[in-house]
């Protein structure tokens, strides 16, 4: 068995555990900002909180880069 078939083994058995997630989780819930509410199942939710959490992650992950990268090619005074 090579490397392949182990991620290709590990990959199909993330997306049954993530699907069984989705299946069982079919409620709804509504969330609400100042006016504005939208009602989804707790799964697209949770989903997009996961996406969300990515996302604002990568960025601060980028600014620190950038931060430290400007300051090592910054000549001391």
């Amino acid at each position: 068995m090579t490397m392949r078939h182990v991620y290709i083994a590990l990959v199909v058995v993330f997306t049954g555990i993530v699907l069984l997630f989705m299946f069982q989780n079919l409620a709804t819930a509504t969330v609400s900002l100042f006016t504005a509410s939208i009602t989804l199942p707790v799964s697209v939710l949770v989903l997009l909180t996961y996406v969300l959490g990515m996302l604002t992650g990568g960025f601060v992950l980028a600014l620190v880069r950038a931060g430290v990268q400007r300051a090592q090619s910054t000549p001391p005074r």
